[in-house]
Formats: structure tokens, C-alpha cells, sequence
């Protein structure tokens, strides 16, 4: 299952996405966290230090090798060049799967405090005036075309604040997007805004309250997102010790907040994939994608018969 964290900046979707992170990773499932969002900083709330989180490996610095791997021997695809972040999948192409050992996990994943991490990587001064962060984010919608995961295996993504999650078709590629939201107006108001971009996409959304500190906050959020209310944070001396650099068990964090967890990942595995449609989705934002800026010849990578899953991936 692949999971989203959005909301405004500083709402504390990092924070949330640590929390679940490590919280199925104690459970013993299989997890891999990727840290999407421009500021990086999933890593150092999930334990890294400083130092640790600046010497990762990054998927946007990988990209050439993602893209070779994944084509594989695609007719379509004539090489590694002519692809482009929302490429999808067709037959010949190298469908992943979450647990197995690849050059591009070989190249990109480490594990940072007991959870496997793959980073897109920050914004470099050599980007200033002349890229956007949604090149170095495209790796990661690469990779997520054409991961096959099953139920029981989770993808946790840190996403970019607001509503920069839909500059691409990134935001597509969740079975539950959880929407991180301070009981604030402006918080709201993002939820409002993502609530609207999302409608025509099926896009499962949930509200996360965060930073709650009484009832008249839970009130607020009720009163304010409805039945989208999912669960609520409250204020955690658990976190406050992981952000002074003295990270705890994820099983010390208060009972109400692991409460919140354990509905989030009931949630999560009550949603059931449609791979049809997840392929369906992909190939509409690559033909946007292409008649938009890439070049209408690009629609020629579209495999119209190929659908990925589980199926798929023990027929390659």
C-alpha cells in the first residue's frame, strides 16, 4: 500500500510520517519511507543526525540509473534518455517490488533509524535559476510506477507542502493520502484546496489533526473537515525528545497518539487497489505530460494493453 503525508508547511505532516513510519516498522511490516518534500528532513525524524541525513544517497541524483533499470528491454522506450518522470510501465519493462535488492535500492535506500529510507534530495545551488524541485521529485514518481506492492507492504511518502503535490501526477499514486491539519484556518484552508485538486482523481483523503491541545481544538477540526476527520495528535513529549536529537521507541509515544496510528494503518488496510485505474491514471498525466512540454511523440511509450500488479511481475 502506498501512503502520502501532505499539508501546509509546518502542519507537521514530517513528523506524522516519521510517527507511522516507524510505527509499521516496529509491527515487523515491510516499510520503505521516501522523503519527497523539498526541506528533507524525514531522515533526522527518524533518527539521522545532521551529518547522517546530508550523506544519503539521493533518487534525483540516481536518476540515469532508475531510468535504465526500470525500461529494461520496452520496445517503446529507446533508451534511458526518452523517459520522462511519468513514463509508465509497459511490457519488457522492470516492475520492483518492495522487498527485493536492486541496483537502484543498491544505489538510493539506506536504513536510517530501523526503516528503510530513499531521499529525493535537496534543492542544490546549481538548480538555482534553472530547475524546479519536481525534476528530482520525478525519480521518485518513476520508481513509483512501476513498484509492486502488495498488501501488507507499505510505501510511506513525505510530500511537498500545500498544494505543490500537484504539479505532477504524483499525487495519483497513493492509496491513502493523509492529510497532516492544525486546528488553524490557514490549515484549513490547504485541506479545502487539496480537498478541491483531488475530487476528479478518487484521491482517498484523511484528516490528521496535529498539534491538538483541547477539546475546543477538536471541536474546531470536526466542525471545519467533517466526517474526513480521521484522528487527532495531541502535544508529545515523545516527539519533543526526537527533535532535541533523543529519539524514543515508537512504543513509548503516548497511548492516545498510538491510538491515532493504529486507526491510520486500519484505514490504510481497508483500501483495496484497482491496478487498472492506477495504470490508467499514470498513462493520462504522461500524455499530459507529453503534449504539454515533452513532446506529443512521447505518447508512443504508452503500453494501451499493459496492466502492472502482482500478476504482472510474476509473469516478467
Amino acid at each position: 500500500m502506498k501512503v502520502a503525508f501532505v499539508g501546509k508547511g509546518g502542519s507537521g505532516k514530517t513528523t506524522l510520517a516519521s510517527l507511522f513510519t516507524s510505527y509499521l516498522a516496529e509491527a515487523g511490516h515491510p516499510v520503505l519511507a521516501i522523503d519527497a518534500d523539498i526541506n528533507q528532513h524525514l531522515a533526522m525524524a527518524l533518527g539521522a543526525s545532521e551529518e547522517q541525513a546530508a550523506a544519503l544517497p539521493t533518487l534525483g541524483d540516481n536518476l540515469p540509473l532508475i531510468k535504465e533499470y526500470l525500461r529494461g528491454d520496452n520496445p517503446r522506450i529507446p533508451s534511458a534518455a526518452a523517459m520522462i518522470k511519468t513514463t509508465p510501465p509497459g511490457r519488457g519493462s522492470r516492475l520492483v517490488t518492495l522487498g527485493e535488492n536492486n541496483p537502484i535500492t543498491d544505489a538510493c535506500v539506506r536504513r536510517v533509524g530501523g526503516v528503510r529510507l530513499a531521499v529525493t534530495g535537496q534543492f542544490a545551488d546549481d538548480d538555482l535559476g534553472v530547475s524546479c524541485y519536481h525534476s528530482k521529485v520525478g525519480a521518485a514518481e518513476l520508481l513509483l510506477n512501476h513498484l509492486v506492492d502488495e498488501a501488507g507492504e507499505y510505501v510511506v511518502v513525505d510530500m511537498t507542502a500545500g498544494a505543490d503535490a500537484f504539479a505532477s501526477g504524483l499525487f495519483t499514486r497513493f492509496d491513502v493520502t493523509f492529510l497532516v491539519c492544525e486546528p488553524t484556518v490557514r490549515s484549513v484552508g490547504v485541506f479545502r484546496q487539496y480537498t478541491g485538486y483531488a475530487r476528479d482523481f478518487g484521491v482517498r483523503l484523511a484528516v490528521v489533526g496535529n498539534k491538538v491541545t483541547d477539546d475546543e481544538d477538536v471541536d474546531f477540526l470536526r466542525e471545519q473537515v467533517g466526517e474526513s476527520l480521521l484522528g487527532w495528535v495531541t502535544g508529545s513529549g515523545h516527539v519533543r525528545a526526537a527533535e532535541r536529537g533523543r529519539p524514543r521507541p515508537i512504543g513509548e509515544l503516548e497511548p492516545h497518539n498510538l491510538g491515532t496510528l493504529r486507526t491510520m494503518l486500519s484505514t490504510v488496510d481497508s483500501t483495496t487497489r484497482d491496478w487498472e485505474t492506477y495504470q490508467r491514471q499514470a498513462v493520462e498525466f504522461h500524455l499530459r505530460n507529453a503534449n504539454a512540454w515533452a513532446g506529443s511523440e512521447l505518447a508512443a511509450q504508452v503500453d494501451p494493453d499493459f496492466v502492472p500488479g502482482p500478476l504482472a511481475t510474476a509473469s516478467s
